[in-house]
């Protein structure tokens, strides 16, 4: 088992806390959100302490701060040669956490979402995949990006998680509309897209387009569905948005 701390603990944290003490590894949080920190010591029995004392008792650290309030906390904690950091920072480069972080030099990115806890949760990792495997897997696949511009790319398509969810709350809306039951739209709407998701095989790029095309056949509603959208041009829109924020990322816009 390994010893672990938590620079920053919040809502990005907590779930990663969480899930490594059910694996038996020794936890040691920041008290930066002390009411966070205060209940993972009450429910999972981490150890709460400052910086300093989560990186003198850890040998892997994650960093899991603001990424616009990355410079100031990191710029008064001694690190170790030997520690292994692992940033989920958005848009903080890896040349930049080099810097911060010396004299440690293994530097991992990755980007966790609050359902690791449960599992399923894909995690992308720059420039090496070994110690987020060591971790999570093989309950959340790892999946290894060794270029940094390709795997930042990864945060904009991450930004499109809140953008389903905003179509799928249009689309339980207009059901709520014609059922007068918002509950069990709601319910509907989510079991029906996480069932069919969770069914989809692992079979590389075909996959999507592959069922979409199974089900958006002549003459059917969905074919009406996706035609619709295009028309709209949601399609247009989303790329649009993509690259937007991938040149956010890049530091262009």
């Amino acid at each position: 088992m390994s010893s672990i701390g938590f620079i920053g603990t919040g809502h990005i944290a907590a779930p990663m806390v969480r899930f490594l003490s059910q694996h038996g590894h020794q936890l040691t949080v920041s008290a930066r959100n002390a009411e966070t920190a205060a209940e993972l010591a009450a429910s999972h029995g981490v150890t709460v302490a400052e910086n300093q004392a989560v990186l003198d008792a850890s040998d892997i650290v994650f960093l899991c701060v603001r990424p616009h309030l990355a410079a100031e906390v990191l710029a008064p904690l001694r690190f170790r040669r030997d520690h292994r950091i692992v940033s989920v920072m958005a848009g903080v480069p890896l040349d930049s956490l080099a810097r911060a972080c010396a004299p440690a030099t293994d530097i991992t990115l990755t980007i966790p979402l609050g359902y690791l806890e449960q599992g399923g949760c894909p995690l992308p990792a720059c420039p090496k995949a070994d110690v987020l495997e060591a971790l999570f897997a093989p309950e959340n696949p790892v999946l290894e990006v060794a270029d940094e511009a390709a795997f930042n790319m990864h945060f904009a398509v991450c930004a499109f998680v809140p953008g389903v969810l905003d179509l799928m709350a249009t689309a339980a809306d207009w059901l709520a509309d014609h059922t007068k039951d918002p509950d069990q739209a709601a319910r509907y709407t989510r079991q029906l897209l996480a069932g069919f998701l969770a069914a989809l095989p692992d079979e590389g790029a075909a996959v999507l387009p592959t069922e979409r095309d199974a089900l958006a056949t002549a003459g059917t509603l969905s074919l009406q569905m996706t035609d619709g959208l295009r028309a709209g041009a949601v399609h247009d829109a989303l790329t649009a948005t993509l690259t937007g924020i991938g040149d956010r990322l890049k530091g262009t816009t």
